[in-house]
């Protein structure tokens, strides 16, 4: 039988490229897993975080195996971002991409009776090959999800054919109320004497439908009568068994957990399951946390999902790569509809070989997870536009969204276009569904531009169903503003701007989708910006999952049949004036406010409830109550607000902006743009102009001015930005630049001869 033992604990590892070892260095630093080298630099702020190749050695003993010619694998759940594994200073296996499981047989170099020495030597450095390539968060190294030892009799389930389970679950409802399953096994060394039994159990434990065939990898169809489905609000999970037999004694054993639903997309109904229109709405996740990087537990994942789940949403988009075993299951346990992507980001590489390890990191997602009932949709790639377009990154999309079609025809396809793809752009109609990422409100136009260019995107093209993969705003819980603004990064702005966006999606159910990015902070060492350095602080939840900002509970309001209350702005407890702003979220249809225990005033609204009242000096006791429930807060009014509420850098910004005007001079903002032959322009790349200091100092202090961030060649954020122009980058900030602005960088730059 299949004896699966972890090697979680008791490992060695050193943080520099030591070498292989011929034993095990006892000298290194003792640790278990899951193990990041960047669990703290990669989110600290101190600018960027450690990208090299390190090692890791544990021994370990050879499992007993009862059968003669058993087999014994190394499962490697995941290693950032390449790896190289040693058994004895033998090289097994060497795998390239940072997060799914890989397995090599190492039988032929284990030393029975004695111990044996595991190597992994594993980098998180920069190669050609190897997506992601540049992208906006931390790419973590480590063995951070475990390392297992499966010994199995020499005929097995196949456990080499990229990290899969050997089994394969297809559950299709039927008209008639049943289901049929289709099963299919794949046994490696099987003869005539071998035979594969399934067995199909309900939730309670019950075998609802068995059935037996020979050991080849033919599929068989099981039909279980009045199957329960899997709903949203009811994830009905059966347990599919295959056992593999030979005369009266079980060789190996794999099983799968399945749900039995149909899904669709219409480009006006959106999301259909089980023949409900269901819109989608939820959020995005990464799989990092404070001070652990992506170096999660099974109980953080599950911990994630609950809080996910407290929410109130319906989906989840998890970007940009393969996550977890354990947070699949449990999405599959608590019903949410998930998007699963590969980490194609942000900028092709032209190396052929990264094409091809698109393909693999694709065909290890597919099969790897075909059997969770949760996941709907495979993700091609995320913002690839901003690398720009050939017909050979058309091409590519094509050929990947046929590989997904070939390998699962169950599922649909999706894509997360940048928000510069024009809506006429030949990247549409490649995959099955789409979305778009905008942040209309934080990075360019206002928050009211949103809805608006979903409908004419909508009118446009009828026959695509559109969704909404990205949107949000940074919401810091130190800012704060009874008048809050764009980029001030208060909480207050973040917690208006998904007001907002969360009534937009309610009146257009035709979004099939929509992801709210982020549900966490998450880790973004190149990032500084608002005052946080290191991280991308659009969360609705803080990195470390203490802090609920105000914007978690406007969905909470919207998504959850559970009934309740939430005062805002329990942050923003000092306050100036002679009367401040209350707003309350709640899903109840009325709200009563007290202040100091009198009644200030019972309204009615949907979701948001604002109330203006007077607070008494010093301390003010201020209650909501809807439908029994209550929330109550401590409001000190004061002179003078504390300066800590306040960016400082918000009010330079505005500055600055005026600033660069007065510096344009007397110059013809109105006038056509010239682009004169030898000399600068905002059509050259950043990395083009970052060949000249003069121009690059002007356009460092534009990006500065537009987009908030630091243009440091070779530092943060560099990789992504260099390939696009200023033309670009003041495109996506949109209308929150003056107008001029544009024209009068670019006056500046055609003055400035080009550095041949």
């Amino acid at each position: 039988m299949r004896n699966t033992i972890c090697l979680n604990q008791d490992w060695r590892f050193i943080q520099q490229n030591a070498g292989l070892p011929a034993s095990l260095p006892e000298d290194w630093q003792k640790i278990d897993l899951p193990h990041s080298w960047n669990a703290v630099d990669g989110h600290d702020g101190n600018g960027g975080y450690d990208r090299g190749c390190y090692w890791y050695a544990k021994s370990f003993s050879t499992p007993k195996q009862p059968l003669a010619g058993g087999r014994v694998y190394v499962e490697i759940l995941a290693a950032g971002q390449q790896a190289t594994v040693y058994v004895n200073g033998e090289e097994v296996v060497y795998h390239e991409g940072g997060y799914s499981t890989f397995r090599a047989d190492i039988t032929d170099l284990c030393k029975d009776g004695e111990d044996n020495l595991l190597v992994v030597a594993c980098s998180n450095e920069n190669k050609s090959s190897v997506y992601p390539q540049s992208a906006d968060f931390t790419f973590y190294g480590g063995l951070y999800r475990g390392v297992n030892l499966i010994s199995v009799p020499d005929t097995h389930f196949d456990l080499d054919f990229y990290g899969s389970s050997g089994l394969r679950v297809t559950p299709k409802p039927c008209d008639c109320g049943g289901a049929c399953f289709e099963l299919k096994s794949w046994v490696i060394n099987p003869d005539e004497n071998f035979t594969v039994l399934y067995t199909i159990k309900d939730a309670e434990g019950r075998e609802v439908a068995s059935a037996s065939r020979p050991a080849d990898d033919t599929a068989v169809t099981v039909y279980v009568p009045d199957a329960v489905k899997w709903e949203i609000d009811n994830p009905y999970l059966y347990t599919v068994t295959a056992q593999l037999q030979r005369r009266n004694e079980v060789y190996d054993e794999v099983s799968a957990r399945a749900g039995v639903r149909s899904f669709s997309c219409d480009p006006d109904q959106g999301f259909i399951i089980n023949g409900v229109p269901t819109p989608l709405r939820g959020v995005s996740r990464h799989q990092d946390m404070l001070y652990k990087g992506n170096a999660l537990t099974r109980e953080d994942h599950y911990a994630d999902a609950e809080m996910i789940k407290e929410l109130g949403a319906n989906t989840i988009r998890l970007a940009h790569y393969q996550h977890s075993q354990d947070f699949y299951d449990a999405c599959d346990e608590m019903g949410f509809i998930i998007w699963a992507e590969i980490p194609f980001i942000s900028i092709m590489n032209q190396d052929p070989a990264a094409h091809q390890n698109c393909i693999s990191q694709m065909k290890e997602l597919i099969v790897q997870n075909y059997n969770h009932p949760s996941i709907c949709f495979w993700g091609v790639s995320n913002e690839i536009l901003i690398g720009g377009i050939s017909e050979q990154l058309i091409e590519n999309h094509k050929e990947l969204n046929a590989l997904c079609k070939e390998m699962d025809p169950t599922r649909l396809t999706t894509i997360a276009h940048v928000s510069m793809t024009p809506m006429d752009s030949p990247m549409h109609g490649i995959t099955d569904v789409e979305s778009y990422n905008h942040y209309f409100g934080w990075y360019g136009g206002k928050m009211e531009d949103n809805g608006p260019w979903f409908d004419d995107f909508h009118a446009k093209h009828p026959n695509i169903c559109v969704g909404v993969s990205e949107y949000g705003c940074e919401g810091i819980i130190t800012y704060h503003s009874a008048n809050p603004q764009c980029k001030d990064y208060t909480e207050e702005y973040q917690a208006l701007y998904h007001e907002h966006m969360a009534k937009v999606l309610d009146e257009r159910p035709y979004l099939w989708s929509s992801h709210v990015w982020n549900m966490f902070d998450f880790g973004c060492a190149a990032r500084d910006e608002g005052g946080v350095a290191g991280r991308n602080n659009k969360g609705l939840v803080t990195i470390d999952r203490k802090t609920k900002k105000d914007s978690y509970y406007i969905y909470q309001a919207y998504w959850s049949k559970q009934p309740m209350v939430h005062l805002c702005g329990k942050r923003y407890a000092q306050r100036a004036g002679e009367t401040t702003e209350i707003r309350v979220y709640s899903n109840q249809p009325t709200v009563a406010l007290y202040v100091n225990g009198e009644l200030v005033e019972e309204k009615s609204a949907d979701k948001v409830f604002v109330f203006t009242v007077a607070l008494r000096e010093g301390s003010n006791i201020v209650v909501a109550e809807a439908g029994g429930l209550k929330d109550s807060m401590t409001l000190e009014k004061v002179e003078t607000e504390p300066s800590i509420y306040v960016l400082p850098e918000f009010n330079e910004r505005m500055e600055g902006v005026a600033n660069w005007f007065k510096l344009a001079g007397d110059l013809d903002l109105k006038a056509p743009m010239e682009f004169p032959e030898g000399k600068y322009s905002v059509k050259n790349t950043m990395e083009e102009l970052a060949a000249s200091p003069e121009a690059f100092t002007i356009v460092a202090e534009a990006v500065k001015l537009a987009t908030n961030f630091n243009l440091v060649p070779g530092e943060g954020m560099w990789d992504m930005m260099k390939v696009m122009s200023p033309e670009a980058m003041v495109e996506m900030a949109g209308n929150m630049m003056p107008d001029g602005f544009l024209e009068s960088l670019n006056a500046k730059l055609i003055k400035i001869d080009m550095v041949k």
